[in-house]
């Protein structure tokens, strides 16, 4: 069993929000046919599904933790606890403020970097899963950060933000195959499925590719 975790805020309020771009990409992953109805479950909204990959049917529990981002990691830890699922099969997609608008970048391990939502896994079951980082682009200051991650993503952004939703759940089997190059890959074919839009030259000051 793999464990696949959208990051987010609960509430019709937030549901639309840069910050909970982790749990667009799980409902994009769970329209698909070999997902079940969404339950209540582990503090969280899940649906097992199976994900057919190179080696084989792999299953699947998708996540979104409905506890608020800072305690994100009492409901993906009580999911692990109950399907006995290691940290090197949990994956965990969340906003992130140093990549772009529409870049992904994926990676096994590393710090939070100020992100609450791992903060709280990391404090929960450790630093070794993977985390898939999709850029949502910075502000530029520092005080303009908390409106920018709670605020809704432009009307702009929903071409980019669909394809790049659609193209992590179409590369997905990429990622289950077990190879050592598997983040690798699967971030190379997301990021050719969707490639991320061009920036104007403002907005390449404040980012990083």
């Amino acid at each position: 069993m793999y464990l696949i975790v959208g990051l987010g805020n609960p509430g019709a309020q937030y549901a639309k929000n840069r910050h909970n771009i982790g749990f667009m990409m799980i409902d994009a992953l769970i329209r698909g046919p070999f997902f079940g109805p969404e339950k209540k479950n582990f503090d969280g909204i899940t649906s097992e599904g199976q994900i057919e990959t190179a080696k084989g049917l792999k299953k699947v529990l998708a996540l979104k933790p409905q506890t608020y981002m800072n305690l994100s990691g009492q409901s993906v830890q009580k999911a692990m606890q109950f399907y006995k699922i290691k940290p090197e099969r949990v994956m965990v997609f969340h906003d992130e403020l140093d990549l772009a608008p529409g870049r992904l970048r994926m990676k096994l391990g590393g710090g939070h970097a100020g992100h609450n939502g791992l903060r709280s896994i990391m404090a929960n079951v450790g630093p070794n899963f993977m985390r898939g980082r999709m850029g949502i682009g910075h502000p530029g200051a520092k005080e303009d950060v908390l409106p920018w991650v709670l605020g809704d993503f432009a009307k702009a952004d929903q071409g980019w933000l669909s394809a790049l939703n659609d193209a992590c759940v179409r590369a997905l089997p990429m990622l289950l195959a077990g190879t050592p190059d598997a983040a690798e890959r699967y971030q190379n074919e997301v990021m050719r499925l969707a490639p991320a839009p061009k920036l104007d030259t403002r907005q390449i000051a404040n980012q990083k590719d």
